[in-house]
């Protein structure tokens, strides 16, 4: 595998076969996996394509499998990066983290994706409420 990222907060790392395997770590590990596999469920069910796929979940260890969603980018224009993160809120989930670090581009179908969900908001859970781990202060 090749080591992505080795923070205090997670491990990724990209298998052989091109699926990313992210292990959750330190604070708020446990609610941080939760919620990034909750924000990803509801993605796919709402037919999100843009965004990583849930393919594994491994509650025990925190650690997810997800499909690839291309490279990282160095530049994506500021107009872009708002209507990327816009496109996101259509399918109901408001990115918390709204960072270049967290889009990827995908080649295959030339399209830019969104990617590291432990912190969305998923704006309606169902109970006309949204759901996050956003911190605050």
């Amino acid at each position: 595998m090749h080591e992505m990222k080795d923070t205090a907060r997670a491990l990724v790392r990209i298998g052989y076969d091109g699926r990313v395997h992210k292990t959750f770590r330190g604070h708020l590990a446990r609610e941080r996996f939760d919620h990034e596999v909750r924000v990803l469920r509801y993605l796919e069910d709402r037919g999100c394509t843009f965004v990583p796929r849930l393919l594994e979940s491994t509650p025990a260890e925190l650690k997810i499998v997800t499909s690839n969603c291309g490279q990282r980018v160095d530049q994506v224009n500021e107009e872009r990066q708002r209507e990327l993160f816009a496109e996101l809120e259509s399918f109901g989930v408001r990115h918390e983290d709204q960072n270049i670090r967290n889009i990827t581009y995908r080649r295959g179908d030339g399209r830019f994706c969104i990617i590291d969900f432990e912190f969305a908001t998923i704006l309606d859970d169902g109970t006309g409420q949204s759901l996050s781990l956003k911190p605050t202060g």
